[in-house]
């Protein structure tokens, strides 16, 4: 039985359902590890539910078909990350509903997986070694679960000190990662800590000119007030560095699961 079914490469491939495409097949391995859940996939920390999800076979692709015609040239700007010299800077994307449930966190994986495949193909391509973790995904409502595990009064030691580990390694992660999704970033109820916290990898990010994908419920021109910012320094290098793509719609999640 072919393993193209299981494997994200499985499109661009031309062994895919022959007799190699099994699952002992490196390249398969390489994406997503021995046991179908590791490789540049599973390091990305994508949602099992997301990890096979590509703009191609989207389930939000029908419904947000205006975002989905701007991410079909979008993606082929990947390519970019291989060339020499001065070159146009990949974009970041914000995409924004008021509604939940429209197929944000959906998009923001797909592009995610997009990207996983373009850098590992492109590396191989030239003869480099693909990186171990090219992509990240940072979902920040469970980030500040983390965060709330180890600062919360009288927490036991075997429980703060394994969550502010955890808590510490995905920060660095999702710093330094050349593409990072910030899921649903527009949180509001923080302590100063944590958003100090998410400023620090968004800064970081900005700073250095790596790709970030937003997901959001809050507009744009709203973050100031989410991010406490006086003078909105840090969202004008965000909207600076940024395609702002509008989903329509109410929540699907009823029908599917399309977050």
């Amino acid at each position: 039985m072919s393993n193209a079914p299981n494997c994200i490469l499985a499109q661009h491939c031309s062994l895919a359902d022959g007799p190699k495409c099994t699952r002992l097949c490196g390249s398969y391995i390489a994406m997503h590890g021995f046991n179908g859940a590791g490789g540049r996939v599973g390091a990305a920390n994508l949602p099992d539910e997301y990890r096979m999800v590509t703009i191609a076979n989207s389930p939000a692709r029908a419904s947000q078909a205006a975002v989905y015609a701007k991410l079909d040239p979008y993606v082929a700007t990947f390519a970019r990350q291989f060339e020499e010299g001065p070159t146009e800077r990949i974009k970041s994307l914000y995409l924004v509903s008021a509604s939940p449930g429209t197929g944000k966190t959906t998009t923001a994986a797909a592009v995610t997986n997009e990207y996983i495949t373009r850098h590992f193909i492109g590396s191989i391509q030239r003869n480099r070694q693909a990186l171990d973790r090219p992509a990240y995904f940072l979902d920040v409502n469970a980030w500040q679960t983390l965060y709330n595990e180890f600062n919360r009064a009288r927490v036991p030691d075997d429980v703060a000190e394994p969550a502010a580990r955890q808590f510490y390694a995905q920060m660095q992660a999702a710093k330094t990662a050349p593409f990072v999704v910030l899921d649903d970033i527009g949180v509001r109820e923080v302590t100063e800590g944590f958003r100090g916290d998410l400023h620090a990898i968004i800064n970081h990010r900005a700073t250095n000119g790596l790709i970030t994908i937003y997901t959001s419920n809050v507009a744009i021109d709203e973050l100031p007030q989410v991010f406490k910012e006086i003078e909105p320094r840090l969202v004008d290098r965000i909207r600076d560095m940024c395609i702002v793509l509008p989903f329509v719609g109410e929540s699907k999640r009823g029908l599917r699961r399309s977050a």
